[in-house]
């Protein structure tokens, strides 16, 4: 099962007390909300959100079976958590949990096409009803567009070399699957980036992930609405695991330090232990953010 990243530190900077009200924005599989649970209870609520409809079915199996009533379970994008709790008539809650990226359990699974590690094909969508997946953008976009995503979304230096290399396996057979494109990215660049710190697929499908779910613009909607929503004293964490991600965080809280309106709690990004790096790798390039409501 998917181990939750920074438990220790996200509990120690939230300060949860029983009774309160707390918005998992991104539930997964509820590593962060078994904890949460424990610390608000008795008589706390916990709203869980995950636009991953198996992401649902895993938290709703992990925290109701320990027969807690006071957990509100919603299939939902945080860039809507604004929905979530005007459906629910809750106004504020004391604290919001943003865990931005992949569980080990979605990465696991081959059909779901995350992973260039299995063979399945290129999806990459969090949220089953999207209509557009990872094989459509390699199929369809033109040259230009994914040195693009490429680029902007993966920081991939080798970003042209590899969307030309697309264009032309696809005059000759699409390129379906995750095993066929990290072949071809293999093949693709230079000898001495293929024995790198990083596999050179890394970047590409992170990029097309990115591209799939939109992910960086519902960040950038989500966080607003994540802080109008916290109490006077209530905090909101963020776990994000690349530069892209974090730099959004980072640029909302110094914004917000700016205006008066919030108290960054953490100077630098909160990192794992090495003991948790060791438990759990996935770990590694976590960084946690976190800022209290004035």
């Amino acid at each position: 099962m998917h181990q939750a990243v920074l438990v220790d530190s996200v509990l120690s900077y939230l300060d949860l007390k029983p009774g309160q009200i707390v918005l998992d924005g991104t539930i997964g599989s509820g590593g962060h909300a078994q904890d949460i649970l424990k610390a608000i209870n008795p008589g706390g609520t916990l709203i869980g959100l995950d636009q991953d409809e198996k992401a649902v079915e895993r938290a709703e199996k992990r925290l109701k079976t320990s027969g807690n009533n006071r957990v509100v379970l919603r299939r939902l994008n945080f860039r809507h958590l604004d929905r979530a709790l005007s459906s629910l008539n809750i106004r504020q809650v004391h604290a919001v949990l943003l865990d931005i990226g992949l569980s080990s359990d979605q990465l696991g699974e081959p059909g779901r096409g995350f992973s260039f590690q299995k063979e399945g094909p290129l999806d990459m969508r969090m949220d089953q009803g999207l209509e557009t997946t990872a094989g459509d953008l390699v199929a369809g976009l033109r040259e230009s567009e994914l040195i693009s995503v490429f680029r902007e979304y993966g920081e991939e230096r080798y970003a042209g070399r590899i969307a030309r290399a697309i264009v032309l396996r696809r005059q000759k057979k699409p390129v379906g699957t995750t095993g066929e494109l990290k072949t071809l990215i293999e093949e693709t660049v230079p000898a001495k980036y293929r024995h790198g710190r990083i596999h050179p697929a890394t970047r590409v499908f992170q990029a097309l992930r990115i591209a799939v779910n939109d992910e960086l613009n519902a960040l950038k909607e989500a966080l607003p609405k994540a802080f109008e929503i916290l109490a006077p004293g209530g905090k909101l964490a963020v776990i994000s695991f690349h530069s892209l991600e974090d730099r959004i965080v980072k640029r909302f809280f110094i914004d917000k330090k700016a205006k008066g309106e919030g108290t960054i709690l953490t100077k630098k990004p909160v990192i794992a232990r090495d003991e948790e790096i060791e438990a759990n790798p996935r770990a590694r390039s976590a960084k946690l953010r976190v800022i209290e409501r004035c």
